[in-house]
């Protein structure tokens, strides 16, 4: 599991796509997860940032996903068209019976 770091910005993103990078190969088998769950501050870099770690999983055959997105950034992603790509759905809750 990758771990982003709480603050991706212009500053950070060269940076931390560069160690996203390293432990992405590192890690060469099963599915790649990302744990955005630290993630405080952010801009659209860090769409960038998740969108091209997403396309260095699919060079290497590897399915990808992000957990504990934070709801901002969801939003951004959504503003921005790429939730579907970056974002899973969140599960609708059923109806009680």
């Amino acid at each position: 599991m990758l771990l982003l770091p709480a603050t991706i910005t212009l500053r950070e993103a060269r940076d931390t796509l560069r160690l996203l990078a390293q432990a992405l190969q590192g890690e060469r088998d099963g599915e790649v997860v990302v744990d955005a769950s630290p993630l405080q501050q952010f801009d659209t870099s860090a769409l960038a940032v998740l969108l091209e770690c997403r396309r260095l999983a699919q060079a290497a055959g590897r399915p990808f996903r992000i957990s504990h997105a934070p709801d901002k950034l969801g939003a951004l992603a959504a503003l921005y068209g790429v939730d579907e790509l970056l974002i899973a759905p969140k599960p609708v809750p059923q109806a009680a019976a």
